[in-house]
């Protein structure tokens, strides 16, 4: 991230959420850090996945954080835009689906 809305320093100060609400950061960290364990899917798996998601929720430090860390889990730049297009295509495949909703509504009203 360059000069933006976000400052990219404050992805440093994430842990610093623990200073309103320790407890309930205690709890939201330890999930967050098994998550990302070794499980039925590598960390590097796991990695991709959350650049994916950081796109589609579109969480300018998430997709900073791991971008520098599938890089370093060795994830090439073409899997890393794979990842991207999967997100992209659930995300869009999503707005369309939802469009049989507003056809039904529209066939309702029409009726």
């Amino acid at each position: 991230m360059e000069k933006t809305y976000y400052n990219p320093a404050d992805l440093k100060k994430f842990g610093d959420i623990a200073d309103f609400e320790p407890e309930l950061a205690k709890k939201f960290f330890d999930y967050y850090n098994d998550v990302f364990k070794e499980g039925a899917l590598t960390a590097r798996e796991k990695a991709l996945i959350a650049l994916a998601v950081s796109h589609t929720v579109q969480c300018p430090y998430c997709i900073d954080a791991y971008t520098a860390g599938t890089m370093e889990m060795g994830v090439t730049e073409k899997q890393m835009m794979e990842a991207v297009h999967v997100a992209a295509a659930i995300r869009g495949g999503a707005s369309l689906v939802h469009g049989v909703q507003m056809m039904n509504k529209v066939k309702k009203l029409s009726m």
